[in-house]
Order: C-alpha cells, then sequence, then structure tokens
C-alpha cells in the first residue's frame, strides 16, 4: 500500500473495518451562546414570551424532542447524548471557559492549558507528519471567539497548528512556501530564521520539539492531504454541504467544510481538533437568524456522525458541540435573547459514551437547572475519560507547583 495517497489509504482502512489506533477530540465551538431552549430545551407549556416560535419535533429515540430545524440531528438522537443543566458558566463571551474548563480571570502564569494542549503533553503526537493539536477556529472580529485553545503554562511545543481556514496555501515557513522548498538548505535556513524569531520573544521553550513537528509537516504530504478536499470522495464533500466564508459581523463565518476536515484530521493522526461555526449572539431577531444556522448546523454536524459511524470511528472520536453560555427565558423587545450563564445545553457524541439519551433537567422557563447541575469541568472530565486519561492528573504549572487538571473531577456518570 506504500504507493496509496492519504485518502485512498483512509478509504481503504475504513472498507476493512481498520479503527484509527487511537482516540481523539472533535470540540466544536458555537461563538456567542447558542439558545438552548431554541434547540435542545424547547418550553411549549411556557407563556409566548417564553416559548418562542420554534416546535419540537420527535427524534428516533422515543421521549426525546430537539428543535424543528434539526430533523438530521433529530434522525440520529441514538448516537448522541444532550445535557440539559450546565450550570456556572461564566458571562463573558470567550471561548476559554469551554476549551480549558476555566474563566479568562485569574490565570496562573502562562494561562490554563486547554483540552488539546493537555492530550499533546499526556498523550502526544500519533506520528511525526500530523500535529497532535490543530486548530481551525478562523479569524473573527471578536478574537476570544476565535480562540482555538493554548497551551498555557504547558508550552510552546504544546500549541494547536493553525492552518488558518482552509489553509493550505498559508502553509509557509518565514516566506518559503510549500512548492518552493527546493532543498534542505532553504528549510534549514527558514528553521535558523525561527529559531531567533522565538528567541528574541523569550518563547524558547519548547523549540526543538516545535521544529521537529514543522520539519515532519514540512517533508510529508500526509498534513496536506488531510487538509484537502480535492481527492475526498465529492458525494461526501456534497453531504457536509456549502456554507459561507464571509464573517458575520464580530462572529466567524459558517464553514461548512470544517466539519469534514476535522474528521479527516483526526483520522490522519490528531488528538484533537477544535472548529469555531458561526455567530450565535442574537441579541436581535434570534428566530431569524437560527432559521438561517440551524439548517447548516443540522447538515454539518449530522454528516460529521454519519461519517464517523459509517467509518467505525465512533468509539474513538468524542465530538462536543456547545458555546460559552445559554440565552435568557425572556425574548427582549428586539425579539432576541440575551447572555444567560445560569444554564446551558451541550451535545456529545461518539467516544463509546451511553448515547440515546437527555441528562439533566430545567424548570418550566429552562431558566435554572432544576435536575442533575453540571459543570462545564464535569464535562470536559467525561471527555478525559473517553480518552484514557484521569480527570485528577495534575500538571506541573511554571513556578513548579502542582496543579488540578480540573477541579471538579467527576465525569457525568450517566453516559459512561
Amino acid at each position: 500500500m506504500g504507493g496509496l495517497t492519504l485518502p485512498q489509504l483512509l478509504r481503504a482502512e475504513a472498507a476493512g473495518g481498520v479503527k484509527m489506533g487511537h482516540k481523539a477530540v472533535i470540540m466544536i465551538f458555537l461563538p456567542g451562546g447558542p439558545s438552548h431552549q431554541d434547540m435542545f430545551d424547547l418550553k411549549m407549556d411556557a407563556p409566548s414570551e417564553i416559548r418562542g416560535e420554534f416546535k419540537p419535533i420527535e427524534t428516533n429515540v422515543s421521549g426525546i424532542q430537539i428543535c424543528e430545524h434539526l430533523p438530521k440531528v433529530a434522525k440520529l438522537m441514538d448516537k448522541m447524548a444532550i445535557i440539559r443543566s450546565i450550570v456556572g458558566c461564566n458571562g463573558d463571551h470567550y471561548a476559554v471557559q469551554c476549551l480549558t474548563g476555566r474563566t479568562h480571570q485569574n490565570m496562573p502564569p502562562g494561562g490554563w492549558p486547554s483540552l488539546g494542549a493537555v492530550l499533546s503533553k499526556l498523550q502526544g503526537a500519533t506520528n511525526k507528519y500530523i500535529p497532535p493539536f490543530i486548530g481551525l477556529s478562523p479569524k473573527m472580529g471578536h478574537m476570544p471567539w476565535a480562540d482555538a485553545g493554548t497551551p498555557g503554562f504547558l508550552g510552546v511545543a504544546h500549541a494547536p497548528f493553525k492552518p488558518d481556514g482552509a489553509g493550505k496555501q498559508d502553509m509557509v515557513l518565514n516566506g518559503v512556501t510549500l512548492d518552493r522548498l527546493a532543498d534542505r538548505r532553504a528549510l534549514l535556513s527558514g528553521f535558523d530564521k525561527l529559531r531567533r524569531e522565538i528567541d528574541s520573544s523569550g518563547l524558547m521553550e519548547g523549540v526543538d520539539c516545535f521544529n521537529q513537528q514543522a520539519f515532519g509537516m514540512l517533508t510529508s504530504s500526509r498534513l496536506l492531504e488531510a487538509l484537502d478536499l480535492k481527492n475526498e470522495d465529492q458525494k461526501i464533500v456534497e453531504k457536509y454541504g456549502k456554507g459561507d466564508p464571509k464573517n458575520r459581523d464580530d462572529g466567524g463565518p459558517k464553514l461548512m467544510e470544517h466539519f469534514l476536515i476535522a474528521r479527516r484530521l483526526v483520522e490522519a493522526g490528531a488528538r484533537c481538533v477544535t472548529l469555531a461555526f458561526s455567530r450565535w449572539d442574537h441579541h436581535g431577531d434570534n428566530f431569524g437568524a437560527l432559521r438561517q444556522d440551524l439548517p447548516l448546523l443540522d447538515q454539518g454536524l449530522s454528516a460529521l456522525i454519519e461519517d464517523l459511524y459509517q467509518r467505525g470511528l465512533d468509539k474513538d472520536v468524542s465530538v462536543v458541540v456547545w458555546g460559552e453560555f445559554g440565552r435568557t427565558p425572556t425574548i427582549n423587545k428586539e425579539a432576541g435573547r440575551d447572555h444567560w450563564p445560569r444554564v446551558m445545553s451541550c451535545l456529545l457524541t461518539g467516544g463509546g459514551l451511553k448515547t440515546g439519551q437527555v441528562t439533566g433537567v430545567t424548570d418550566a422557563w429552562g431558566a435554572e437547572a432544576k435536575e442533575r447541575p453540571y459543570r462545564v469541568q464535569n464535562v470536559l472530565a467525561t471527555v478525559y475519560h473517553t480518552q484514557g486519561i484521569d480527570p485528577a492528573t495534575e500538571l506541573t504549572d511554571r513556578t513548579g507547583r502542582l496543579v488540578s487538571l480540573l477541579e471538579d473531577r467527576k465525569p457525568i456518570s450517566e453516559l459512561l
């Protein structure tokens, strides 16, 4: 099989039922705080100013209903789990709380390491050609939404590789593109320049690992092929759909291809891929905006889930879908919902979790957790569990102090 390209190899592995050989996480961040009571926790018995404009539909799991604008997801509910009772979020627009379980305030020197950085540190790369941690989140007007996750106090060696959108053309080393890497001398010259630049900025820690990773990426086609959809089965590409590459105000674009690229990257060897999709901060025209975005999310997410299951990757790859908080129960005068950090919903699939269920209950207005309240850290503890990592693990920070990976390290037991 030495002459096969990556897409051919992956198709052959899928056809033969061959597993990836490593665990991985895809985190889908919905910037701005999606409206939980208009997506996964509809309240049809509430007054109209609470209830909203959408109707629930049945899923393929008896007793579970979700929004009418998520029909494809509804048909796959047996492969998903919904948590309706996540509490204790910070009300600020930062992706960091989903990536680390912590807020952007009172950080230790270097900052808190994100999920992808922790996986990189504790488990390392699966092969030298694919970075263990890849961030697809595109640039946005509000950059805390575009946070793909930082290495924090773990150091630059565990930072995410960012191809910047589809990004193949942006994979350069100090101005030398892949096409122009004619010989080893040009490559080493680029490394020398890179080393000097990092040294002058005080980021020498981890540079040897960083250089080794960069060398592997730039001398192998494996990463490029994983990022390139030209050789993917076009029926699969069409199934994921086509979105809008333009940014929405201060938010992000609707890059449907990122759902597919994320699957290809974990299949190729990445341990964690983060992406951010569209903009969900709907203080006005909440229902008009959701009518546009929910069908796109429905298509991209359902295609990803079906893809993972059809390829036999559902036990290996965990997928998390959420935003930084929920929305107010009461609809405001602009037909929008405002920030509501007191409760939100989250969707999980894969990773060998027990799916086809809803855990947690909110009150009649979707304002407070009524049963089984969980925190973001409980969700991350569950994800770490799927990766074979003990949530009670301790890490050494820059002062030499042992710091708990999570403060609340209890996974969500009904999902395990």
